[in-house]
């Protein structure tokens, strides 16, 4: 197992694999010019506890994703990194001493976090190399490029406490009144005496449902005819436009499209093994699990 999978925690040292292997090193006097110097290791050995060595790479690997001392001087947070890693191999080896791997719920432990850590090689090694460029392109070309995007709704709002205050402003409107003068004049939404209760355009995904079913079932240049209760009051709402979003661009598509592509192969992966290793299900009483059966917890 891995240092980085015992590691509870550790500190960020970003891009330190070359900016600290100068500290691992001792100065050395310059080589004669006939001479050319040795070469310094690849991934030095930086410590040694017990039989178990501590390499630069198990440093950078353990600190690579723990933001914190980002901003600290590697000088400085290399020896806590380091001080860090000893500790737990330390304390590990000696909890190996006292048998304590031997326990079966530490077994247990120790046997899913195996399995977790290979499951995750494997999927890296099968999914990792499908998530390119190319792949995403195409995808985006297929099924983003030049098609219009979500319907959107340019909308306005009047939001108060009450139903019957609501209600009032209907009324005003029905006689006539201008919709953002009332909405800066009643409106309990902040700013919306300077916006007029403008809200700009949005997706139905925006705002909470009610709101939206209501905003997407009204014709451009109309209000509603009865006020819209949300979690926030009492709204009147009148659309002003509607459209379809630009297209996204590949840089706007690409997050979704690498999170599909790994959804995609992950499952593909899991398919794959399973169909290749013996599953057998237990019902909770011990009796073999028949295809229909639904697997309940254990009463407490």
């Amino acid at each position: 197992m891995s240092l980085q999978t015992r590691l509870l925690a550790c500190f960020a040292l970003p891009a330190m694999l070359a900016a600290t292997t100068a500290l691992a090193q001792p100065a050395k006097a310059p080589a004669p010019a006939q001479q050319a110097a040795p070469a310094a290791p690849q991934d030095p050995i930086l410590a040694r506890v017990g039989s178990e060595d501590i390499r630069m790479s198990d440093v950078a690997e353990a600190a690579a994703n723990v933001p914190e001392l980002k901003d600290v001087p590697p000088q400085q947070a290399y020896p806590m990194v380091l001080d860090r890693l000893i500790s737990m191999v330390a304390v590990a080896d000696a909890a190996k001493r006292a048998g304590l791997d031997k326990q079966p719920e530490v077994a247990k432990q120790l046997a899913r976090s195996r399995d977790e850590v290979l499951s995750n090689a494997l999927l890296g090694s099968k999914v990792g190399p499908t998530i390119t460029p190319e792949a995403i392109n195409a995808i985006y070309q297929k099924d983003y490029a030049n098609k219009p995007g979500v319907e959107e709704v340019h909308a306005r709002h009047i939001l108060v406490p009450t139903e019957d205050e609501a209600k009032k402003i209907i009324v005003e409107l029905k006689a006539g009144a201008d919709f953002a003068k009332l909405a800066a004049q009643y409106s309990k939404e902040p700013g919306a005496a300077d916006r007029g209760g403008d809200l700009g355009f949005f997706t139905a995904g925006d705002m909470v449902p009610e709101f939206s079913n209501a905003a997407f079932a009204l014709k451009v240049g109309t209000y509603s005819a009865t006020p819209v209760h949300t979690q926030f009051g009492w709204h009147v709402i009148k659309v002003e436009e509607r459209r379809a979003a630009p297209p996204q661009t590949l840089e706007q598509a690409t997050p979704e499209i690498r999170q599909m592509l790994i959804r995609t192969g992950v499952d593909k992966v899991v398919k794959e093994s399973l169909a290749t290793t013996k599953v057998e299900r237990f019902n909770p009483d011990g009796s073999v699990a028949r295809p229909i059966d639904v697997v309940q917890p254990p009463a407490k």
